[in-house]
């Protein structure tokens, strides 16, 4: 069960990134000026006291980012983990990925994507915290829509089937010896003749996780939505609506042997 941390180095990079972002703490247009002019090899370790100045100059910033990154969000009654496929995860933030999208795109979007390597962290079970979701989701992506031919929804079907990390939203298929042997979309056959939208991170449109067809768009629109935000949108709704985060395996990928 997630269990809530005060500040802890488990947590450094989720909480300076929540520091710099959430609090104002960096001030734009600043240049920095300090240099290492030699190589340096200082152990971290417990040995090292702390230095007091440092340490009362980070104290009221520190309980900020505690407060915020501890405040719980929402409930979730069994662990959501990754896998193959398709997986607890994947489907959940694949799916809220294309819904939450289209509620700042204001226009039906025919499918949504996540890989397993976006998905940092597992959401475990019971409470979840801001915290949990910056693990989660640590990156500053933004949500795409993402115009594609039928030959390159293909080619994201095909590449699914094989590799087995992109989890899609709003569609089925099947495979058999890592080929894909039928599609569909929206409870639809694929038509290679038509085109279809594509709600995903711009890490992915521009060609991470070895994407690089997706850089084949007909037309790339931006949102202004974070993937992180996606995510914690979808979970305060949930919350607010008196309803647990859960999801599951729901067979959108049938493997034949």
């Amino acid at each position: 069960m997630t269990s809530i941390l005060p500040f802890n180095t488990r947590r450094w990079a989720v909480l300076a990134v929540a520091l710099l972002m959430t609090l104002g703490a960096c001030q734009r247009g600043l240049t920095p000026t300090a240099q290492l002019t030699r190589p340096t090899n200082l152990p971290v370790n417990t040995q090292i006291a702390p230095d007091p100045t440092a340490e009362k100059t980070i104290a009221p910033y520190q309980t900020r980012v505690n407060q915020t990154m501890n405040e719980v969000i929402g409930q979730a009654p069994v662990a959501l983990e990754k896998g193959v496929y398709e997986s607890a995860l994947g489907n959940f933030v694949s799916d809220l990925s294309r819904t939450q999208t289209m509620a700042v795109y204001g226009k039906p979007i025919d499918l949504g994507g996540m890989t397993n390597g976006g998905l940092r962290n597992p959401i475990d079970q019971g409470p979840i915290t801001v915290g949990d979701v910056f693990e989660l989701m640590p990156f500053e992506n933004e949500m795409l829509v993402l115009t594609l031919s039928g030959q390159t929804v293909k080619e994201m079907f095909d590449f699914a089937a094989r590799t087995r990390i992109l989890v899609l939203a709003n569609a089925s298929y099947t495979v058999r010896n890592g080929q894909v042997k039928s599609i569909f979309i929206g409870g639809k056959p694929f038509d290679q003749n038509k085109t279809y939208t594509l709600a995903i991170s711009d890490y992915l449109a521009n060609g991470g996780d070895n994407m690089s067809f997706l850089k084949d768009a007909l037309k790339r629109e931006q949102t202004g939505l974070l993937a992180r935000d996606a995510i914690m949108k979808e979970i305060k709704q949930r919350t607010a609506q008196g309803k647990p985060v859960v999801a599951e395996k729901d067979g959108r990928v049938k493997v034949l042997n």
